[in-house]
């Protein structure tokens, strides 16, 4: 799914959160978004996922361009904040099913999908607990699992690597991700966690004060910068604190 953004720009108040932000995302990628606390990029996820709404600019999905009434568009992608949006009341399979008929997605072989993904996830024994008893890194894990049962063609998540979860469910989910990404699916996600996304990416988007200061892939990255390995991302951040205002 081809996703792209025009001058998008989103204030509150009179700060500017997205400072006409233009992109382009080819399918088949992971993309990692990074900045220092404020740089915008939750604002740009909820944008993309339709959660907030931009003060101007476009957002398209295969050329179409998105507005939240569009349904059809917004079954082609999930959106998982940093604390999941969940009933605390509900179960986890209760959350997972309202999850899967939300998106159309109950029919055929579910059942097993998402028995083999609580299984990997190792939250097959609380699937009748209250997601308000969980903890976190548990409720992230029901999110994932929800998220990954439904398949869409487009995962946005929003620090993933902050969720609480264990280094099983990293590792878990690290392997799923890039395993959806072979088949042609976009995964964009941020994080603060420079070293990690040199390992975990395939494109970078940095952002500072709303806007983007740098959008390349990794390869051309390490291709172009002299610092060693581990620290590409590092040497880069540094060199643009350097530039003047």
């Amino acid at each position: 799914m081809l996703i792209e953004t025009e001058n998008l720009t989103k204030s509150f108040g009179k700060k500017p959160a997205l400072d006409q932000v233009t992109l382009t995302i080819d399918p088949g990628q992971i993309v990692a978004v990074l900045g220092p606390n404020g740089a915008g990029k939750t604002t740009l996820l909820r944008c993309l996922a339709g959660i907030s709404q931009a003060n101007s600019g476009e957002i398209r999905y295969d050329s179409e361009v998105f507005t939240r009434d569009r349904i059809d568009l917004r079954r082609r992608y999930h959106f998982v904040p940093d604390f999941p949006f969940v009933y605390a009341e509900s179960t986890v399979l209760r959350h997972i099913g309202m999850i899967l008929r939300a998106y159309e997605a109950d029919e055929g072989p579910v059942e097993e999908r998402v028995l083999e993904l609580l299984e990997e996830f190792e939250i097959l024994p609380l699937i009748d607990s209250a997601i308000g008893r969980l903890s976190r890194g548990q409720t992230y894990k029901a999110a994932l699992v929800a998220l990954m049962a439904v398949n869409p063609d487009v995962w946005i998540l929003d620090e993933p690597f902050a969720s609480g979860m264990d280094p099983h469910g990293i590792a878990s989910f690290r392997r799923r991700a890039r395993e959806a990404v072979k088949k042609g699916h976009t995964i964009i996600y941020s994080t603060q966690l420079l070293e990690l996304a040199e390992t975990f990416s395939d494109r970078v988007c940095i952002i500072s004060e709303g806007k983007v200061h740098a959008f390349d892939e990794m390869n051309h990255l390490r291709g172009t910068s002299g610092a060693s390995d581990g620290h590409i991302l590092e040497d880069l951040f540094e060199r643009l604190r350097e530039v003047p205002e």
